[in-house]
């Protein structure tokens, strides 16, 4: 009876054991901020991978490769890979994959991406302070045709993405034109050639510590679709 049981145990997990996902935090924050994500995949069956890189210090062409190949090369030989981001960690996955392919890429789940750029950076950019708590890369990412998101490219890999209805910084959402999370807006997360998109009322700074958020993060991991609710939207 234990051997059938650990054998459908198994089974049931092999698809999680078998994935190994990276985690990358996004603008001034650090892989602290992605423990509750952690543990939760972890938990799962997931190998996972809570990736550190210094975000206020380099651009993101540098960012990229700094916190990327490390962070893959920690990953089980053979398996696929899968990527979590929150905001420029999402941007710091498409500019590696601009010009590198992962063989073993598997899911990407991004969680409120400035995949257009923010208004905020346009507005703010000038005012000094600025780029010293933002770095480089902080002034990389605002709306306009030469920010490094909008240079980069339609979406080639599965991906899903999550964006945030409520602001805990009503003073940045007044520069946010739609509905927003206090930094980046609804339409701003999406991406063409995007597989899913999911509103969810979650704020930018925390929605990687919600519960459904995640709830949703590992679904889209397994499934490659995400689970829609009363008050969730899915594009």
């Amino acid at each position: 009876m234990k051997i059938v049981l650990f054998t459908i145990l198994l089974l049931v997990s092999s698809s999680s054991f078998a994935s190994c996902v990276i985690l990358l935090h996004g603008l001034a924050r650090s892989p602290d901020s992605m423990n509750k994500l952690d543990e939760s995949l972890s938990q799962t069956g997931f190998t996972v991978v809570n990736q550190g890189y210094p975000s206020r210090d380099f651009p993101i062409e540098l960012l990229a490769e700094k916190a990327i190949t490390p962070a893959l090369a920690q990953c089980p030989k053979d398996a696929k890979v899968s990527f979590v981001t929150h905001s420029l960690g999402g941007i710091l996955v498409r500019q590696y994959l601009s010009t590198t392919d992962i063989e073993q890429l598997h899911r990407v789940v991004m969680l409120g991406p400035p995949n257009k750029g923010s208004e905020v950076v346009d507005k703010l950019a000038k005012v000094p302070g600025f780029e010293f708590i933002n770095g480089q890369a902080g002034l990389q990412l605002g709306t306009g045709e030469l920010s490094v998101p909008n240079q980069l490219g339609n979406a080639d890999f599965d991906l899903g993405i999550i964006a945030g209805t409520r602001s805990i910084n009503l003073i940045l959402s007044q520069l946010i034109p739609g509905t927003d999370d206090g930094k980046v807006s609804i339409e701003s997360t999406k991406l063409e050639g995007m597989n899913a998109h999911l509103v969810m009322p979650v704020t930018h700074p925390f929605m990687m510590k919600n519960k459904q958020v995640i709830k949703q993060v590992i679904h889209y991991l397994q499934h490659g679709s995400f689970i829609t609710a009363e008050g969730q939207k899915q594009d």
